[in-house]
């Protein structure tokens, strides 16, 4: 019997040594999935919200900090649940997004959330998933004790983490909230500027000569243009086109606002920069049909006109090539059908958009079934609105529909709608039809108002005069330095009569000063530009 009791207990003794062995060994892996599960769902949501931060957004807000005003934070959001000011910000909150908001002169620069899901992030988990942050700051008062790991997530935009302060009670504190945050840089405003200064804003020049001269000198610092636009004559070679538009830059540093510097690079036979190796025409784009490679070309036009030292291209061209006989548009056009030159030059603008560059599509209302060049005679299309929404205006509702900045008229007659004027000079096109019919709210610019499609019939004083009576924004005068003179003289003399309003001005300067605000339009010099490399990605896009 004793016997049988030992060998029961022996038995008792092993079976619970199993069960001890085997239960923790379940339970160890229990943990082990349950915590690669959380790592794994953390990990996504962390570098989520990074990925939000590099774009200016963070979770369960659309806003976009740098650009979003306050009044469209009121339109989708209401009212806030309690303002605050911070030194010369404002602080909204809105407890129902769990956000807050802060902005100055109407623009959000910091954009918080305290969601429920971030703050399920622990401290340890941001520096494990991320590594070390680019800054560290401490924040402390009678209510909190804070840190916060500030990450530069491009040269726009920082994501800052803000948790308590780690202690020995609590090593890995939960985060509180996280901020999207932009420098605010106090913009020029309306009331910074003279009316002199206002209407150069207006006024997009060309210049002569390869080297900084006293006439170019005198149209940036006494007449104050807005704009520079270079040609293949201004651009010999990389460093002699650097040298001239950091010169052109430095120029500016006395005036208030930064200079719009473009230059015509579509591609194809319209290639201004020199040394590099040519893109295809938009003709052979719209042949392959790739909406992919429209956007990589974007880039890379955006690329080219960035390395150089400009911010605008006038790029791309949304004609459609309807007549086979026009010899000013050709193989610029993607083509004669509407969906892939609507498709393809979209594509392209928010490549070119998407290098911090300004897109200028152009020629409104279409120069696709023009039989003569603007730049020799004045084109004539026997057309209707009714035809023109059938074709030509087509590209350029959808690319005002995707986000269109700049818009440039052509000089075009269209005798069934305006029989006086060309479109360019026209506020029946460019009031009547592209603001109020189409709702375009961005910047309008004329085409070469020195093209002799323009000059044939009027004098350039006159014909300033009169775009900005229809409704543009900025005058493109390419050649010639009495023809800038003249046309801003005119301009003020008919303010002077009474013939345009100031009011009318600022409008167009507002929308001027707002695109170089956005773009974040500097006089910041290049060291120079890299032809070779420039061309190795050239060639490496064309070969995909």
């Amino acid at each position: 019997m004793t016997k049988k009791v030992v060998i029961l207990l022996i038995l008792f003794l092993v079976i619970a040594i199993v069960i001890m062995q085997k239960e923790p060994n379940e339970d160890r892996n229990i943990q082990k999935e349950v915590s690669i599960e959380v790592s794994s769902d953390t990990e996504a949501f962390v570098s989520l919200l990074f990925e939000l931060s590099e774009k200016g957004q963070t979770i369960n807000s659309p806003f976009i900090v740098g650009d979003t005003t306050i009044p469209k934070v009121h339109e989708l959001w209401g009212a806030p649940d309690k303002i605050s000011e911070n030194a010369n910000a404002i602080y909204e909150e809105f407890l129902s997004n769990d956000a807050t908001v802060g902005y100055q002169s109407e623009v959000v620069f910091d954009i918080r959330s305290s969601s429920p899901e971030i703050q399920q992030i622990h401290f340890k988990d941001i520096i494990s998933i991320k590594g070390e942050p680019d800054k560290i700051k401490s924040y402390q008062d009678n209510q909190v004790n804070q840190t916060i790991l500030i990450y530069d997530v491009t040269k726009d935009f920082q994501l800052k983490w803000i948790l308590p302060k780690p202690s020995e009670e609590n090593p890995n504190p939960r985060v509180h909230h996280i901020s999207v945050f932009t420098e605010f840089e106090e913009a020029v405003s309306l009331s910074d500027l003279s009316l002199e200064e206002k209407v150069g804003q207006m006024i997009f020049a060309g210049i002569k000569g390869t080297i900084m001269t006293n006439e170019t000198k005198k149209i940036i610092s006494t007449d104050q243009v807005g704009g520079i636009i270079l040609f293949k004559d201004n651009l010999k070679e990389g460093h002699q086109a650097v040298t001239l538009l950091n010169a052109l830059k430095e120029e500016n540093t006395n005036n208030k606002v930064p200079l719009f510097l473009g230059v015509d690079e579509e591609g194809g036979r319209i290639s201004r920069l020199p040394g590099l190796t040519k893109l295809p025409t938009n003709e052979d784009l719209g042949k392959r049909n790739d909406a992919t490679l429209s956007y990589d070309i974007g880039k890379l036009l955006g690329k080219e006109v960035s390395a150089f030292g400009f911010n605008l291209d006038f790029a791309p061209v949304l004609d459609i090539n309807s007549n086979p006989d026009n010899p000013v548009i050709g193989n610029r056009s993607f083509g004669k059908d509407t969906e892939i030159v609507s498709d393809l030059g979209i594509r392209t603008m928010e490549g070119i958009q998407s290098e911090q560059v300004i897109s200028v599509v152009k020629h409104f209302p279409g120069h696709g079934d023009t039989a003569v060049d603007s730049h020799k005679e004045l084109p004539i299309i026997q057309k209707s609105l009714k035809d023109l929404h059938a074709l030509e205006l087509i590209p350029f509702m959808r690319a005002i529909d995707r986000g269109a900045e700049v818009v440039m008229v052509g000089h075009i007659l269209l005798p069934k709608i305006d029989s006086t004027y060309p479109s360019s000079l026209s506020e029946k096109v460019i009031t009547d039809i592209l603001r109020k019919q189409l709702g375009y709210e961005g910047i309008i610019i004329t085409d070469d108002m020195t093209m002799k499609a323009v000059l044939n019939t009027f004098e350039i004083g006159e014909a300033a005069v009169s775009a900005v009576k229809a409704g543009n924004d900025i005058v493109l005068i390419a050649h010639d330095y009495s023809n800038v003179i003249k046309a801003k003289e005119a301009i003020l003399r008919a303010i002077e009569a009474g013939e345009i309003t100031e009011q009318r001005i600022d409008e167009s300067v507002k929308r001027i000063l707002s695109i170089k605000k956005k773009y974040k339009l500097s006089n910041t010099q290049l060291d120079g530009v890299n032809i070779q490399e420039l061309n190795q990605l050239i060639n490496e896009t064309l070969g995909r």
